[in-house]
């Protein structure tokens, strides 16, 4: 009779762990589009437009876990230029919101992915929610 009521008791409480689990986010960046394609547990729930690198500069290609988030991020670099929301995947490349909303969907950035504010809160908050390793940011042209 254990034999029957330990693997239902085990498959039961994994059943009810698996609903805690993190969600898998994915934040896939098309930059001939200038577009954030995202998805969860492998659904898209949001397209947004963004800005990528303008002439000269360039966004770099691949896949990529975010490694540090800043709520508040000041560019170090352009005189302290807001970077709300900041998700910073490599060096100090970031996914962040900007000001300059009427820009998104055109490649105007140093090399960093822009964002709508409230598009990059959702995604800062997700990410924050279940995780970096759950998190892939894949960035493609």
């Amino acid at each position: 009779m254990f034999r029957f009521i330990l693997p239902c008791l085990l498959l039961a409480a994994s059943m009810l762990f698996s609903g805690q689990a993190s969600a898998k986010i994915v934040a896939h960046i098309d930059i001939s589009q200038q577009r954030l394609y995202l998805y969860v547990n492998g659904a898209k729930r949001a397209t947004w437009p963004v800005s990528t690198a303008r002439r000269g500069y360039r966004t770099p290609r691949g896949s990529y876990h975010p490694y540090w988030l800043n709520k508040n991020h000041r560019s170090s670099i352009y005189r302290g230029a807001p970077m709300p929301y900041s998700v910073f995947f490599r060096g100090g490349y970031a996914i962040h919101g900007t000001n300059e909303v009427s820009r998104l969907g055109r490649p105007v950035s140093h090399g960093c992915i822009r964002l709508h504010p409230a598009s990059a809160a959702t995604l800062f908050n997700l990410i924050r929610k279940h995780g970096y390793r759950n998190t892939r940011i894949r960035i493609t042209n």
